[in-house]
């Protein structure tokens, strides 16, 4: 019989992510009543934020009737309308927990929360059962599913009515002994811009496990129209985005104001819906270039942006795009230095060729190596770090870019006299193109990420091993 008047409580069990829950049943002689699933309430009790997008019932008009054992690549919320089941759920994810098995009855007053990748099965009790549960993924025949036999022996389930007396699908009859499952992989992250700066630091670092996956410009195109299409997205936990249009300058040019807005903007609200519409924790990449520099002191993740060039515009409409999305981290960097070309590589290029170089000395800030932000990136991954916006560049002192040319020069063994500091605008006064805004202070305070466990390295002492 359904117990009414329970509370709204949350239970873990053996199987990581596998949440029982005693649901309050309000009843009368006229019958009874449920929240069969309240997003708010349940959240705040403990349930995940799911996200279901499709309803289902399975009746069963006899006692006995035996289902499963099937691992789905969603997230199911089961629950019984009328009658009454034994449940018996097997992990069969990849990882420690593989083959732990959980069972209980649920009726009316008790749901279960089914992670993907964990076997799910039932036994009705009572005739008229109506098996009701709700997933976060549509239907699909491509789906990928994982199935064991009722009667493994590894896993032992306890069936209240034995097999031999129930009815079961031919189907579900067949299917295969623990010993030759093959463990359900976990969720992949995609790593998107992966041949940038930032993309070569993020591959050096997760490296080339299953689980991981790059995409570069050519073969995944935040602009293109097809993005939307271009991956089953329930497969993926994770996104990070270190795609970006960076030219500042040609950011300040007609064609050059079109691509950034495209790539920047256009591009991150498609991949803010992806990872809205499927529970994606998304991670996306901004730029000191938000602010306009004139601010005493550091900024902060509060501050309101304020930039001054198209480049900037269009880094703070994504980030105000991504704020939208329920699981997201914005990491705000500046002066970003990684493979490739880049300010550190050109000036120690320059003192190498005896070349003494003006350099801009009214513009402050810190230097980022992408193995930092790439650090600092799976620091609040691994951490499960609350969502939101943090700032992460090396630290110690802001300088400035003529400041950082004078150590380059004194650590690669030349003089730094042979420096000369000269203002923004004496810098590009012979310019021949557009040139954009600078802001004259790029110093980011970066106090949340290190409350969050993540010590950034002084820039320093990273300039110092990157130039060895």
């Amino acid at each position: 019989m359904t117990e009414f008047g329970k509370s709204l409580t949350i239970t873990e069990t053996p199987i990581p992510g596998l949440l029982v829950a005693e649901l309050p049943v309000h009843g009368d002689s006229r019958g009874w009543f449920k929240e069969n699933w309240q997003r708010e309430k349940m959240v705040a009790a403990g349930l995940p934020d799911f996200g279901p997008v499709q309803n289902n019932v399975s009746f069963n008009d006899g006692i006995g009737t035996t289902r499963g054992i099937h691992a789905e690549p969603w997230d199911k919320w089961v629950s019984v309308a009328t009658g009454r089941i034994f449940g018996a759920w097997v992990d069969l994810r990849e990882g420690p927990s593989f083959g732990t098995v959980f069972t209980t009855e649920i009726d009316p007053s008790r749901a279960i929360f089914v992670p993907r990748g964990v076997g799910n099965s039932y036994q009705t009790l009572e005739a008229n059962t109506a098996y009701t549960y709700l997933v976060n993924d549509h239907w699909s025949a491509d789906a990928a599913y994982s199935n064991l036999n009722l009667a493994d022996e590894t896993a032992a389930i306890a069936w209240p009515i034995p097999l031999a007396d129930v009815e079961i699908s031919a189907k579900d009859v067949a299917h295969p002994r623990l010993a030759d499952i093959t463990p359900v992989p976990p969720q992949k992250t995609l790593i998107i811009g992966a041949n940038g700066q930032l993309g070569l630091a993020l591959r050096e670092l997760f490296g080339d496990a299953a689980r991981y996956e790059y995409a570069a410009r050519d073969s995944l195109d935040l602009a293109d129209s097809a993005f939307a299409s271009a991956r089953r997205w329930r497969d993926y936990d994770t996104i990070i985005n270190a795609a970006a249009y960076t030219a500042v300058d040609d950011a300040e040019t007609p064609d050059g104001r079109a691509t950034a807005w495209a790539a920047n903007v256009i591009g991150v609200a498609a991949l803010a819906r992806i990872a809205t519409e499927h529970c994606i924790t998304l991670v996306h990449v901004s730029s000191d270039y938000v602010f306009d520099g004139t601010k005493t002191g550091a900024y902060t993740e509060n501050d309101t942006p304020r930039p001054l060039g198209v480049y900037g515009q269009t880094k703070a409409a994504g980030d105000a795009i991504i704020s939208t999305v329920p699981r997201h981290y914005i990491v705000r960097t500046s002066w970003v230095i990684g493979e490739g070309k880049n300010f550190v590589r050109t000036i120690a290029a320059l003192a190498d060729k005896g070349v003494s170089p003006h350099v801009v000395d009214d513009q402050v800030g810190r230097l980022s190596f992408t193995e930092e932000i790439a650090a600092g990136i799976r620091h609040l991954l691994d951490r499960e770090a609350p969502f939101g916006t943090y700032n992460l560049t090396g630290s110690g002192d802001a300088i400035s870019w003529a400041e950082i040319a004078k150590r380059i020069f004194a650590l690669t063994g030349h003089d730094p006299a042979r420096v000369s500091g000269v203002s923004t605008s004496e810098y590009f006064a012979s310019a021949s193109g557009p040139i954009a805004p600078r802001p004259k202070n790029s110093e980011l305070d970066i106090s949340k990420i290190r409350a969050s466990g993540f010590q950034p390295t002084d820039m320093i002492d990273a300039l110092i091993a990157y130039l060895h």
